[in-house]
């Protein structure tokens, strides 16, 4: 492609939703409630191993309230998306940031997914299929509505364009 159909590099314009920082917090919690909550109980119940458990289970818990605190809102502040008539923009991480480009021609399928702890937030993730070898890319923490309403754009828009012989 070239002139203006050229499909470059540049940050995404949408943010996903607000809901998103409270949806991750809860799976941060969840995860580290698990390993904090198992060396909690063997510490109780094994107590020549109690110390040996206990402090662990202590840096655990310390070090997943202390990420759970921060990193969402990091998160919320990078994570962008954006549909135009030529591709699927998406930048996530908060580190290591990935930037990846998805053009129309190259979609082969658009599916949303809601998991049990999504729904409770009313939020839904976007994967888009492509060729690539790095896999789907996945916009998550969008509204349930406008994931609906994302994923039948790009289903339209896919349809409407021609595949790329290149």
């Amino acid at each position: 492609m070239t002139g203006e159909n050229a499909v470059r590099l540049r940050p995404p314009r949408n943010a996903v939703d607000e809901r998103a920082v409270a949806w991750w917090r809860s799976r941060l919690l969840a995860t580290t409630a698990v390993p904090v909550v198992v060396l909690g109980v063997l510490g109780a119940l094994i107590g020549p191993a109690r110390f040996w458990l206990l402090v662990p289970a202590g840096a655990a818990a310390a070090l997943g309230l202390t990420c759970t605190a921060f990193l969402p809102a990091w998160w919320f502040r990078v994570h962008r998306w954006e549909v135009t008539e030529d591709a699927v923009y998406v930048r996530t991480g908060a580190l290591w940031q990935e930037w990846r480009i998805a053009p129309m021609s190259r979609i082969q399928t658009v599916d949303t997914s809601r998991g049990p702890l999504e729904q409770g937030f009313r939020l839904a993730t976007v994967t888009v299929t492509t060729a690539s070898s790095k896999g789907a890319i996945r916009i998550e923490g969008l509204d349930h509505e406008r994931a609906a309403e994302l994923a039948e754009r790009l289903t339209l828009i896919t349809r409407a364009t021609p595949g790329d012989a290149t």
